[in-house]
Parts: C-alpha cells; sequence; structure tokens
C-alpha cells in the first residue's frame, strides 16, 4: 500500500474533466492538482517551451510527495511525456493513448475526429497512437484554439461558443466522422455545446473516463493503492489566483473549492 498522492496537473482548469473521474473510479486516493493558469493555454507554445512548463509542474508536484503523475493536459501529453518519463523516476501517465483506445473500440465506419490545441494537432499524436492500434482507421484532426480561452472564462454554454463549435466542426461532420475524440481536457467542459454542434449521431469522446482507469491498473500493477477507508482529500494549487477558477471548478466538481494556493512555479 501507497498512502501518498496523487499528482494531476494541467494549463489550467481543463484537467479537472481528468481529477473528476480520478475521484470517481479511485475514490479513496488523495489528490493534488496543479493548474498553470498564469500560462494558459499551451496550445500555441513551442515544443521546447511545453517541455520546460511540464518539466516545472512535476518538479513542483514531486516537493508534495507524489506517488505518480497525470499529466492531464493533451498538449503536454503531445509534446513532453516521453521526455518526461525518461526524466523522472516515478510513474507519469498522459491522456492521449487513453482517448485513442476509445476512439477506436467505438468507431463503426473508421473515420474517427480529433480536435484539440494547435500543438496537439500538429503533433500528430492521436494519428500515431490510433494507427499503432488500428491502421484502418481515419483520423482527421481540427486545432480548435478559441475553445481553451472560452471555457477559461466560463463561457462555455454562451452563443459566442457555439458560433466557435460550428465553424471548427460543420466540416468535421460533413466528412463523415462517427466519433469525435475531445482531445482537450478543456473540452468536455464543452461537451453540451460542442454535442449539439455536431449532433447526436456522433459519439463524443472523452479520454479522462480511460485515463482514469489505467491509472488505476498502475497502482494495482505496483501495489500503491491508498489503503483508508475514506474520501480522499485534495489540494488545489495555480500559477495565478483568478476567481473563475474556483468558480468554475466548484460548479463541475459539485463541492466548494475555497482553498486555492498560488505556486511561484519559475522557480521550479
Amino acid at each position: 500500500m501507497d498512502n501518498r498522492p496523487i499528482g494531476v496537473f494541467d494549463s489550467g482548469l481543463g484537467g479537472l474533466t481528468v481529477l473528476k473521474e480520478i475521484n470517481r473510479y479511485l475514490p479513496n486516493e488523495d489528490t493534488v492538482y496543479f493548474g498553470d493558469t498564469a500560462r494558459v493555454p499551451y496550445g500555441q507554445r513551442s515544443k521546447e517551451t511545453i517541455m520546460k512548463y511540464t518539466f516545472q509542474a512535476i518538479n513542483f508536484l514531486s516537493t508534495k510527495d507524489v506517488k505518480a503523475i497525470v499529466i492531464a493536459c493533451n498538449t503536454a501529453t503531445a509534446r513532453a511525456l516521453v521526455e518526461a518519463q525518461e526524466k523522472y523516476d516515478i510513474p507519469i501517465m498522459g491522456v492521449i493513448e487513453a482517448g485513442a483506445k476509445s476512439a477506436v473500440e467505438y468507431t463503426k465506419n473508421k473515420v474517427v475526429g480529433v480536435i484539440g490545441t494547435a500543438a496537439t494537432i500538429n503533433s500528430n499524436a492521436y494519428n500515431k497512437a490510433i494507427e499503432n492500434m488500428d491502421e484502418s482507421v481515419e483520423v482527421i484532426g481540427k486545432a480548435c484554439p478559441l475553445f481553451v480561452p472560452l471555457v477559461e472564462e466560463g463561457w462555455a454554454n454562451k452563443e459566442i461558443s457555439s458560433t466557435a463549435a460550428h465553424m471548427y466542426l460543420d466540416e468535421l461532420v460533413d466528412q463523415g466522422i462517427d466519433s469525435l475524440v475531445l482531445g482537450c481536457t478543456h473540452y468536455p467542459i464543452l461537451k453540451k455545446t460542442i454535442g449539439e454542434a455536431v449532433g447526436m449521431s456522433i459519439k463524443l469522446i472523452n479520454p479522462a473516463r480511460e485515463t482514469a482507469l489505467k491509472l488505476k491498473d498502475i497502482l494495482e500493477e505496483n501495489h500503491m493503492f491508498n489503503d483508508k477507508n475514506e474520501v480522499g482529500s485534495c489540494k488545489y494549487f495555480v500559477s495565478d489566483i483568478n476567481e473563475q477558477f474556483s468558480k468554475i471548478a466548484g460548479e463541475f466538481l459539485k463541492r466548494d473549492i475555497a482553498d486555492i494556493d498560488k505556486v511561484e512555479i519559475q522557480k521550479y
């Protein structure tokens, strides 16, 4: 048994979609969440900058004596996961493999859409992961750079988000996709808006669930489960305090989130 917490980090509040699934499937585990709210979004950054930010987040979480780390950010997973796994002697996992697995299992017509930040789409990380699982699946990627700032502003269900969704997604629908991977952890917060834009016939795939289940497998394989019989706690840290994080996080996780600490992340 290992009663240390699990570290989770994202460029902002999008990783809360992964944290929510971790809480669902690993309810007894303590967690430490870091949102890099001062530098969100990561999607337009260079690979070198994303790697730097990722390593700083891991260095910070390591000071909290975490037993495993989930990079709950598709951009950071695409650009820095392999390097992070080589650099640190701790289980580190991302979210892309989980999303690819769900897409391959669901698609019937073998045409899958993937939406994400420009960095995630340009990396072809989902294309490679899906191809490794099933070469017959065609992957159509689309960068949706406005989605992250819309979520961070709390505008997920506003008309402006609906307009952006149609501008980005109509062409994917026209190309015959039968499933759509929400390839950014912010995007499930836009699930209602995205679903209305693409229609009920297209399956929205949220990699967060498969990520939580994979994490559960890793903890089991390494005998690292928390052995307490009570609901785990979560400590929240951000690189910039703003009211939106507490408000949106509380609404999404269905709990009061008043205790949020600011981190001088550049020190790490």
